[in-house]
């Protein structure tokens, strides 16, 4: 079996680039520090990329997908068949991860990496591993060695994106059922009870909300997830499509691209990504805040500040599609702005203050 991501060599941002960047951002045609966290963002991707003028355009959006045995649980409001019908509505354009893909002319990718049924089309990626996992409740949800396999297919998959001339990374997912998985794997991780971290998902009602939350503290007794080893806790209790995003984020970073974190699950990706090697999450960006529970403290333990908070849960990418446009005007900005000098504009005041005066 091949594990690509094992061998990653994953590069240290560039600090002196961010310096020069910051630098020339305070000789652009604006008092400084006026376009506020844009001017930190345009600093924060010129360290990753390496180029004081970072472009991030255009983007790519990857979508993993595969279902998950816990749903037999009776954890989420939908059925396991609903992921391979949303992957359907995928590949048909109809969903909200194309509508803002398209807004925001980004390359758009779907890969059946976990779906517990076969799609015949010429444009679904596969890099199925196995139909769905097991029900973590019953058994680890899958081998260290499928997990360790979808991993490499996240990392695979996101390098030949990356290879097609994306310059921005928006890992997404469609999975019933993986928001039980995310809030397992947070659990795990971060140490806090259970009942804190999980929430309603695709809108369960609080009958099975608790339900929710009973099945994945027995779970975690039962199973009992190295938390100090990542690939351990996805094999027990993770998501294939967790897999494939944080082995994406780990090429990505390999890579020096730009990545933008979409919600919960997403986030649940990134963290594994981190766990795997901690120079991963110096490039990535919080895309937004979800207002699923658990996004809290994934928010805490990747020390990430949201883009944006619009109250989203639906995944996909969603999220991080809706943010990208603020993360191409701070790369806009750095590239085409003007500064005083060639502008042919006074700086400062009297005071040394800066204004805005032509000559």
């Amino acid at each position: 079996m091949n594990n690509h991501w094992k061998n990653a060599r994953i590069p240290a941002i560039d600090e002196k680039m961010g310096s020069a960047a910051q630098t020339y951002i305070h000789s652009l045609t604006k008092p400084v520090g006026s376009l506020g966290r844009l001017e930190a963002l345009a600093v924060s991707l010129a360290s990753m990329t390496k180029e004081r003028f970072p472009i991030v355009f255009p983007p790519g959006v990857l979508i993993f997908a595969a279902d998950h045995g816990i749903v037999s649980e009776g954890v989420s409001a939908y059925p396991q068949e609903v992921t391979s019908q949303m992957v359907r509505n995928f590949l048909n354009g109809g969903a909200a991860i194309n509508v803002f893909s398209k807004q925001i002319g980004a390359k758009l990718n779907i890969v059946d990496i976990g779906i517990a049924a076969d799609i015949d089309s010429q444009t679904l990626i596969s890099r199925k591993v196995r139909y769905g996992t097991a029900n973590f409740l019953v058994e680890d949800a899958m081998t260290r060695e499928e997990a360790e396999q979808a991993v490499d297919a996240g990392y695979q998959t996101a390098n030949e994106m990356i290879k097609s001339g994306v310059k921005c990374l928006i890992p997404g997912e469609m999975g019933i059922g993986n928001t039980t998985a995310s809030s397992a794997v947070v659990a795990v991780v971060s140490g806090e009870t259970v009942g804190t971290l999980v929430g309603t998902g695709t809108g369960i009602k609080k009958e099975k909300l608790q339900v929710k939350k009973e099945v994945i503290q027995k779970a975690l007794e039962l199973r009992k997830p190295n938390a100090d080893d990542p690939v351990d806790i996805l094999s027990k209790v993770g998501g294939l499509e967790i897999a494939g995003m944080a082995g994406a984020m780990l090429a990505a970073s390999s890579s020096r691209i730009p990545i933008l974190v979409d919600g919960f699950i997403a986030s649940t990706a990134a963290l594994i990504a981190k766990m795997i090697c901690s120079r991963s999450a110096d490039y990535m960006i919080m895309g937004h805040r979800s207002v699923e529970p658990g996004h809290k403290m994934l928010i805490k333990l990747l020390d990430k500040e949201p883009i944006l908070d619009l109250g989203m849960r639906l995944g996909e990418g969603s999220g991080a599609a809706v943010a990208f446009p603020i993360l191409l005007s701070a790369s806009l900005m750095i590239n085409e702005m003007a500064t005083f000098e060639t502008a042919q504009i006074s700086a400062n005041n009297q005071e040394g203050e800066t204004r805005l005066v032509y000559k």
